[in-house]
């Protein structure tokens, strides 16, 4: 059983949602508004949030990027909006999944599961070190040789998944499915230039890698500098 907050301005689609995810043994909570659901995150500290994006008061965008900034709660986005541009700005704000309408309770109900049980494994993880790197997952925090990287939230979320995973490669597939959840589309480039931005904070280059090596036509490893 969860704790659920549902933020959907339609009536209907409120309701049936609550009462579909009560059926299946859920606390469901529900607001109308952005800000009545922002309120509820803080107050009610739901296991995961439904969100739709067309809400009156405030773009559900916005709202992500304000619950991430208050919660770790997962965020799985539900919206009738079916374009890329939306799907990878949601998923870039801080939403772990995204569900197009219509869609079937039972559908939601294993993606929930599925947010939920990564949210568990992080909550227990941890940190990786690979050399003077130091990657925590629960406190989302990196650094390198003591210090702070500043990163965004892919660029923290793209290092992490190359630190899971040290001295294989992964293919710009492969991240895009684990990064940005597109794993049927999405582009190559949105990987090229997350990690041009990884190496500049990491202070070296694609010509003069250290951590991040790129291997033509495969895709990118993580690499401890003093491994041979």
């Amino acid at each position: 059983m969860s704790a659920i907050l549902v933020i959907e301005d339609d009536p209907a689609i409120r309701s049936a949602v609550q009462r579909s995810m009560t059926e299946r043994g859920h606390v469901v909570s529900v607001a109308a508004t952005g800000m009545a659901g922002l309120e509820l995150v803080l107050s009610e500290r739901p296991s995961v949030v439904l969100l739709d994006l067309g809400l009156p008061d405030v773009d559900g965008l916005t709202i992500i990027s304000m619950v991430r900034a208050a919660s770790p709660v997962p965020i799985i986005v539900v919206t009738a909006r079916d374009d890329g541009a939306t799907i990878v700005k949601a998923l870039d704000n801080g939403a772990d999944d995204y569900v197009v309408k219509p869609f079937g309770a039972d559908q939601v109900d294993a993606r929930m599961r599925a947010v939920l049980r990564r949210s568990a494994v992080t909550s227990e993880a941890e940190p990786i070190r690979v050399g003077a790197l130091e990657i925590d997952e629960r406190a989302r925090i990196a650094t390198l040789a003591g210090e702070p990287l500043d990163l965004a939230r892919k660029e923290f979320d793209l290092l992490l998944a190359l630190a899971q995973r040290p001295g294989e490669v992964m293919t710009k597939r492969e991240l895009l499915a684990e990064v940005w959840r597109q794993a049927y589309g999405g582009s190559d480039r949105t990987v090229d230039v997350h990690l041009s931005w990884l190496r500049r904070k990491l202070g070296e280059t694609a010509a003069e890698p250290r951590y991040l090596h790129s291997v033509r036509g495969v895709g990118v490893r993580l690499m401890d500098p003093g491994d041979p």
